[in-house]
C-alpha cells in the first residue's frame, strides 16, 4: 500500500493531539483512505526529549523546521507552531518546495491568509485550515461544501472557549471576571498572558476566516468592531437576567442592503436561543441561510484531541487530493469586503453617584442623537455612590450610541464610562 508522507512542525498541544491520533487510529485511517499516512518527520525545539508514539515506527527528529520543509519524502507539511513570524516562514518555504500544507493558526490565515492561498494555488499545491476555527467543529467544511448551495444571510457564534467559560461561570456563581479568569488559568483554559483571549483577538481572528467563507468578501482583522469582556460585572448579569437575557461574547457577521456588518463584543442575548445554552468551554456556531433557513453546529473549540481530529482530517482530504492529482483550487479569499454600517439594538449600563436629575440628563443625551429611550432598570442598593442601573433604547444606529457614551463619559456623576451592549433581537 503506498503512503503520502506527512512532516509535523510543532509538538505542543495540537501536535501531539496530532500524532497521537495518526498513530492510535491509522487503522481506519487507511481503511477511509485506501492508503496509509506516514509521520516521517517531527520538529521542535524540545524533541529530543518528546517520547513520540512506537506505533509511528521510525521518525526523523529534528529541531530545524528547514529539514522537515525539505525532506524528499515529505509531502504534505503541518504547521502547528502558531503566531505570524516562523509560522510564515514555514508556509512560505513548503509553497517554495511545493509541499502541501495544513495549518491550525487562525492569526496568521487571517492577517494574510488570502495572499498565501494565492501562492498556494500559483505552486499548485493545497492548503488546509479547519483547525484553524472551533477545533472541534468542522465548520470550515460545513460553509464550504456542506451548504455551499445556501447564501448565508447572517453567522453569530461563541468562538472563543476561554471567555465563555468565563462568563458563565460568573454568571452561575455570581462572581468577579478576576476570581474566574485565575481559576482558568489553573485549569488551562487560559494563558498567563490573557490578553487574546479576553480582549477579543482570538476571536477576532477566527471570525475572519469564517465571514470569508461564509460570505465570499475578503475580511481583515480591522473591518471587525471589537470589545473584549474586561468589563463585565457579576452585576451585568443580574440586570440581563431580568430582561430574559444573558451575556455571551458573540462574534457576528449578517448581511444588510448596505453592507455585510462584522463584530466580536459582549452581547446580551434571548435566553430562549439556542446560544444562550452554551456552557463552560464549548464553542458553537449558528447560521441563517436564505433557502436552507437555520443550522448550529457545538462541540469543542480548543483543546489536544478535539483540534487533532480537525488537523487528521485535512491531513487525509490533502492526502486524496494529491494522491488524485486535483488539488483544491476555490479560496474562500475571493472578494473584496463592502462598507459596513452598524445598525444595532444597543443596552446601556452605568455606575453613578446618586443626584436628582440623573435620568432626566442622560434621556437628554439620547433623545439630542434622535435615540428613544425604552426602559430604566435599578436594583435597591445599600450606598448612594455606586449606583449601577440599566437604559434600554429602541433600535437606533451604532453610530448614534457611540456619540451618545462619548458625551455621557463626560458627566461627572458617572463612577466609570458607560458599558454599551448589544441586545442581539436577530437570534
Amino acid at each position: 500500500m503506498e503512503e503520502v508522507g506527512l512532516g509535523i512542525v510543532g509538538l505542543g498541544n495540537v501536535g501531539s493531539g496530532t500524532l497521537a491520533i495518526l498513530a492510535e487510529n491509522a487503522g481506519q485511517i487507511a481503511l477511509k483512505l485506501g492508503f496509509r499516512l506516514k509521520v516521517v518527520a517531527v520538529c521542535s525545539r524540545t524533541v529530543h526529549t518528546k517520547k513520540l508514539p512506537e506505533a509511528l515506527g521510525p521518525v526523523f527528529k529534528t529541531t530545524d523546521w528547514r529539514e522537515v520543509v525539505a525532506h524528499p519524502d515529505v509531502q504534505i507539511v503541518a504547521e502547528l507552531v502558531g503566531g505570524t513570524t516562523t509560522a510564515a516562514e514555514i508556509l512560505d518555504a513548503a509553497i517554495h518546495h511545493r509541499k502541501s500544507v495544513v495549518t491550525a493558526n487562525k492569526e496568521l490565515m487571517a492577517a494574510c491568509g488570502p495572499e498565501i492561498w494565492d501562492r498556494a494555488i500559483r505552486a499548485g499545491i493545497n492548503l488546509a485550515m479547519e483547525a484553524s476555527v472551533c477545533g472541534g467543529i468542522p465548520i470550515h467544511a460545513v460553509l464550504r461544501e456542506g451548504i455551499s448551495g445556501d447564501r448565508v444571510q447572517a453567522l453569530y457564534g461563541i468562538l472563543n472557549g476561554t471567555c465563555n467559560y468565563i462568563l458563565t461561570e460568573m454568571e452561575k456563581r455570581n462572581v468577579s471576571l478576576p476570581v474566574v479568569l485565575e481559576e482558568a488559568q489553573r485549569l488551562g483554559y487560559a494563558e498567563a498572558d490573557p490578553s487574546a483571549d479576553v480582549d477579543g483577538f482570538d476571536a477576532r481572528s477566527k471570525l475572519v476566516l469564517l465571514a470569508a467563507l461564509a460570505f465570499g468578501e475578503k475580511i481583515t482583522p480591522s473591518d471587525i468592531f471589537m470589545e473584549g469582556i474586561r468589563r463585565i460585572t457579576e452585576v451585568d448579569f443580574r440586570y440581563a437576567n431580568q430582561l430574559k437575557h444573558t451575556i455571551r461574547l458573540i462574534c457576528g457577521g449578517r448581511k444588510i442592503p448596505e453592507g455585510l456588518i462584522l463584530s466580536v463584543r459582549p452581547a446580551l442575548i434571548p435566553v430562549s436561543t439556542i446560544l444562550a445554552g452554551v456552557q463552560g468551554a464549548y464553542n458553537a456556531v449558528w447560521v441563517k441561510g436564505k433557502y436552507g433557513e437555520d443550522t448550529f453546529y457545538y462541540g469543542w473549540g480548543a483543546g489536544a484531541l478535539p483540534t487533532g481530529v480537525a488537523v487528521v482530517s485535512d491531513l487525509m482530504r490533502v492526502a486524496r487530493e494529491i494522491r488524485s492529482g486535483s488539488p483544491q483550487r476555490v479560496s474562500p479569499f475571493a472578494h473584496e469586503r463592502l462598507e459596513e454600517n452598524l445598525p444595532v439594538s444597543v443596552s446601556l449600563q452605568r455606575r453613578v453617584d446618586d443626584r436628582p436629575g440623573i435620568i432626566a440628563k442622560l434621556a437628554g443625551i439620547l433623545a439630542s442623537k434622535k435615540i428613544g429611550l425604552e426602559a430604566v432598570l435599578q436594583e435597591p442598593c445599600e450606598t448612594k455612590h455606586d449606583l449601577p442601573f440599566v437604559i434600554t433604547t429602541e433600535v437606533t444606529s451604532e453610530q448614534s450610541i457611540r456619540d451618545a457614551v462619548d458625551e455621557m463619559s463626560r458627566l461627572d456623576f458617572l463612577r466609570e464610562a458607560p458599558l454599551a451592549l448589544p441586545m442581539e433581537t436577530a437570534l
